[in-house]
């Protein structure tokens, strides 16, 4: 049975777990309580060539494998992913915090990538057509990129890497994974369900290291990869671009967020309520699509501010792996500090305190649920992703206003809408400048939906059959018969 216990801790290079070249490690924690999890092995420079090799030298067999036979595969990954739920979502939580229902909902949202892309495998389509000048075919192909780098963030330690590995493997790329330090533990854990699974050697390295910025920018001037594919903030996404542009590589990227909900008057309160918990609350609003700034109508305001403060009030704060607990801890101090220091500068500008907003005492980052009412337009935490449990709510006087303050940002990844009027819902989501929007629901998460933002919120799409496209050529052939 898999375990914190004896998950190994080492490289995983060429199919073989690997000690790395020069003998280093790092330390996981918990966050909940600052005590250490494991010791891992910490690549280093030669280690991120022997991945590339292996990839390399996997990528022709597996390329020219049969779809069918790819998506077997994958598909049993996911079986297996289901059969050691418990497992896994356990390792989520003592390397990031959150609660073990956040883990499990996460571990199936993983599991999901890998039948969903089971299923593309074998729907690589092309198609073929006259010329309009006549004479010859027109013969479009779509093949695979060739080896990828993937690197993967701390907030959603499995299904991030998921959703790169899975359409990456279905398109007949090899991969080399990053996974982020504070979380690497479960990526290491899908190595052997995926060599279980019948993922041939070397298609898949994985390669943890403290020394992310010269590892990753190696495998981006390797000239046998082809496309990194990054999840995470902003301004390392513009760092990588800038890498990347020397091998004219191709770079889906998902960046940051500052995601808007938007209550109008005529939305349903209670609804929109269970809404707000869902958008602000998974993973403690440690994610790119939270909501971060809440914009609601004056004639509905007071009712959803004081329902929404009074559930945040009543969630059960501690350590995930105890099931009474609804909210765990951030991911580390920098991460709590932010976000108190943002909600000191909108109290500071005369927002109110609803509900929570000071730090709890230690062991463990723990910031309580907090809503803020009034929220002044100059305060921080509107404009700054947030990455914390914490609400601020401005009162809006009309749907213009509204549509205007939500888009008035440089990112654009997901925004929530509620109202009663499905037509108007459907008029505004039209304006807004984000690339996903969750009319009258709080999640917009879904692995056969395209996933992806707008401005500085990223490139390319994750998730549904653009998602394994993003690890295609397309190839013309001009053809007489």
């Amino acid at each position: 049975m898999l375990s914190i216990a004896n998950l190994p801790t080492d490289l995983y290079i060429d199919g073989s777990w690997a000690k790395p070249a020069q003998p280093r490690s790092f330390t996981v924690s918990d966050p909940a309580t600052g005590e250490r999890v494991a010791q891992v092995a910490d690549a280093g420079l030669d280690d991120a060539r022997a991945a590339v090799d292996a990839a390399a030298a996997a990528l022709p067999a597996w390329r020219d494998t049969p779809p069918r036979t790819r998506a077997e595969v994958l598909r049993k990954v996911h079986l297996l992913m289901l059969e050691r739920l418990e497992e896994l979502a356990r390792i989520i939580t003592l390397e990031n915090g959150k609660p073990l229902a956040d883990s499990r909902a996460e571990t199936r949202y993983a599991a999901e990538f890998f039948r969903w892309y089971s299923e593309e495998a074998c729907r690589n389509l092309g198609s073929v057509s006259q010329a309009p000048a006549g004479g010859y075919r027109i013969l479009v192909q779509h093949q695979p990129i060739g080896v990828v780098a993937l690197v993967t963030p701390w907030n959603f330690p499995s299904a991030m890497g998921a959703r790169k590995i899975a359409p990456a493997l279905a398109a007949g790329c090899s991969v080399l994974v990053k996974p982020a330090s504070l979380t690497p533990l479960s990526m290491l854990a899908l190595a052997d369900i995926l060599a279980e699974a019948g993922v041939p050697d070397g298609v898949v390295n994985i390669v943890p290291t403290s020394r992310s910025g010269p590892l990753v920018d190696l495998w981006l001037h390797d000239p046998r990869v082809r496309l990194v594919s990054f999840t995470g903030s902003t301004e390392v996404g513009r760092i990588l671009l800038k890498a990347a542009a020397d091998q004219v590589l191709k770079t889906p990227m998902e960046l940051g967020g500052n995601a808007p909900f938007l209550v109008l008057d005529d939305a349903d309160v209670e609804a929109a309520v269970d809404g707000a918990m869902i958008a602000k609350m998974r993973n403690m609003g440690e994610a790119c699509t939270a909501a971060n700034r809440f914009y609601v109508g004056a004639g509905v305001y007071d009712a959803f501010v004081r329902a929404f403060a009074e559930r945040m009030r009543a969630q059960k704060i501690g350590h995930g792996l105890d099931e009474a607990n609804q909210v765990g801890s951030l991911i580390d101090a920098a991460t709590r500090d932010k976000v108190e220091e943002l909600v000191q500068d909108a109290v500071a500008r005369g927002a109110r305190v609803l509900c929570g907003g000071e730090r709890l005492p230690g062991p463990g980052y723990f910031y309580p649920p907090t809503v803020l009412g009034d929220v002044p337009a100059d305060s921080r935490v509107l404009s700054e992703e947030i990455f914390g449990p914490v609400a601020p709510i401005v009162r809006v006087a009309s749907e213009d206003e509204m549509v205007e303050l939500a888009n008035g940002t440089e990112y654009g990844l997901a925004a929530y809408l509620y109202t009663r009027d499905l037509a108007k819902g459907l008029k505004l989501a039209e304006r807004l400048e984000f690339g996903m929007v969750a009319l009258n629901r709080g999640l917009v998460s879904d692995p056969a939906a395209p996933f992806g933002g707008v401005k500085q919120s990223g490139l390319g799409r994750e998730g549904s059959w653009e998602g394994m496209q993003e690890y295609m050529e397309t190839k013309y052939v001009a053809v007489e018969w």
